[in-house]
């Protein structure tokens, strides 16, 4: 990916829970956790634009989101803030990915916010010192940082990179916003999952241990007894095979081997049912081994 120019789009991928599991709650409120991030080949854009007078502004209008308050415009000043430096940047982000939907927008904004603007900036923090910042802004960001397909652990911050099979998925997307905080803060969310072990992990259909039928997602009950519209469509998709959502939801997914076959599941899909079809990836599209 060339970085050089402040013209140039660079993609937010999204990411996939093909695990989350609640291990504890610490003292100050943070849940730890037991998750499997995959990225898939879908994602929100992102351009920037590099300004001489220290401002960081987001140049078009998301709405539901005011710019004090989106995670790519909080990523910029924080590595202003860091870095000492006086630059500033205009910040458009085409969205894609919908909001509330357990596919890790806004964290993935912030973190393709933070590669791109160390490098455009030229405040040459190195990869950790990014994911150890990346914390401040959200569970979910350091695993984008990071850029490999991770066990996390701990409240997130603790990655191991894991190596997986090629898989499709059907991912729906019900025309619901799940608010994460209030999943993690109800009394009835599962909070004392043990660990598990991961060996062979596969997260494809078939084909070695550890497919999703064999895991969980914590939230998942909460959310499907919540949200009439996640419990139905999380149904239609179990009709072909292991299903599954992802994050504090809305959206649901499942893997298939081939793109032909999630295509074909996909293009059965009730006509009031929207998502896509999406490829795993290997690794994050920014991702530069160090």
């Amino acid at each position: 990916m060339d970085f050089s120019a402040s013209s140039v789009s660079y993609p937010a991928p999204a990411k996939l829970n093909l695990m989350l599991r609640v291990t504890g709650r610490r003292a100050d409120g943070y849940h730890l956790l037991q998750t499997i991030f995959r990225f898939i080949d879908y994602s929100d854009t992102l351009r920037f634009h590099v300004r001489n007078d220290g401002v960081v502004a987001r140049a078009n209008d998301i709405p539901g989101v005011p710019p004090d308050t989106d995670l790519c415009v909080r990523a910029a000043r924080l590595l202003q803030q860091v870095s000492g430096t006086s630059l500033g940047a205009d910040i458009h982000l085409e969205k894609r990915l919908p909001m509330g939907g357990g596919l890790g927008g806004g964290s993935s904004d912030a973190a393709t916010t933070l590669l791109v603007l160390n490098t455009l900036w030229k405040t040459a923090l190195s990869r950790q010192q990014l994911i150890d910042l990346s914390v401040k802004l959200g569970a979910d960001v350091p695993v984008f940082v990071f850029g490999r397909n991770a066990l996390a652990e701990g409240i997130g911050e603790e990655l191991q990179p894991l190596d997986l099979p090629p898989a499709w998925y059907v991912v729906l997307c019900p025309p619901v916003m799940v608010p994460t905080a209030a999943i993690f803060s109800h009394p009835e969310l599962k909070r004392d999952s043990k660990k598990v072990i991961l060996q062979g992990f596969s997260g494809a259909r078939d084909g070695g241990s550890g497919v999703i039928s064999e895991l969980q997602n914590d939230l998942q009950p909460l959310v499907v007894k919540r949200y009439p519209e996640v419990a139905r469509h999380l149904a239609w998709l179990s009709g072909f095979g292991p299903a599954l959502m992802t994050g504090s939801g809305a959206c649901v997914f499942a893997p298939f081997d081939s793109e032909q076959a999630a295509q074909q599941i996909f293009a059965q899909r009730p006509a009031d049912m929207q998502g896509f079809v999406a490829k795993g990836l290997s690794q994050h599209p920014l991702y530069e081994p160090t």
